[in-house]
């Protein structure tokens, strides 16, 4: 592990050093991708945008708030700026406005400002496409920025929010101990080709099929053969 936190990458890239899934678990985690591709074959990003800069503004006005209720304000937050150097520009009494519904909004709404002024006065007024550049700026993560990297530029990325956490630990693909040990997990059993399908294809499924309340693991397409007995 790196001093960020974060899993230490092979040489090649493709997954995490110390990872070594068995055999047995590999044919799972295979049996489990057909089914998600039998669900999702095309899955959709969950958050509206039109652009780098929007999805990262979306995907930051996500965090401890619903996808649902970040897609209700974009539109007006977005109206009011779209592109770093009009956002930078808006005060952030403007910005809270718009996006007041939100969980932390007045944070949301600062970061979001500073955001965009560093974007203009480091990046050009463009989102960069580097992970470690993205994760530099402010409020944006590890996931948030990971997103970003897979969903709008189309690196493989894993990026893992709570329903792949949920998910990845009830089928018994990583312990459940931490989102960096699923990360770690989910990219060493799965070929890097597929990662940025399968994080939206777990989202979805998580959301639809396999809830965190209410659940019959029996009932359940992927459950009910790969829940850990």
């Amino acid at each position: 592990m790196n001093r960020a936190g974060r899993p230490k990458r092979g040489r090649d890239g493709d997954a995490p050093e110390g990872a070594r899934p068995s055999p047995a678990l590999r044919a799972k985690a295979s049996r489990i991708a057909a089914v998600l591709d039998g669900y999702y074959p095309s899955p959709p990003v969950p958050l509206d945008h039109r652009d780098p800069f929007t999805l990262l503004v979306a995907v930051l006005l996500s965090a401890q708030t619903t996808d649902v209720r970040v897609n209700l304000v974009t539109p007006e937050l977005f109206r009011l700026a779209a592109t770093p150097a009009e956002m930078a520009a808006v005060p952030e009494l403007a910005i809270l406005g718009a996006i007041r519904s939100v969980g932390l909004a007045p944070t949301k709404a600062r970061q979001i400002r500073k955001l965009a002024a560093q974007l203009v006065e480091r990046h050009g007024g463009r989102v960069p496409a580097e992970l470690a550049a993205l994760e530099a700026l402010p409020g944006v993560g590890h996931k948030t920025a990971s997103v970003v990297m897979a969903q709008a530029f189309g690196v493989p990325a894993f990026p893992v929010d709570t329903h792949i956490h949920r998910c990845a630990a009830r089928w018994g693909l990583s312990d459940g101990s931490s989102v960096v040990r699923t990360e770690r997990d989910l990219t060493a059993l799965f070929p890097r080709e597929h990662w940025n399908k399968l994080h939206l294809q777990i989202i979805w499924f998580g959301r639809e099929h396999c809830p965190a309340r209410g659940h019959d693991p029996a009932r359940c397409p992927i459950c009910s053969f790969a829940a850990p007995r």
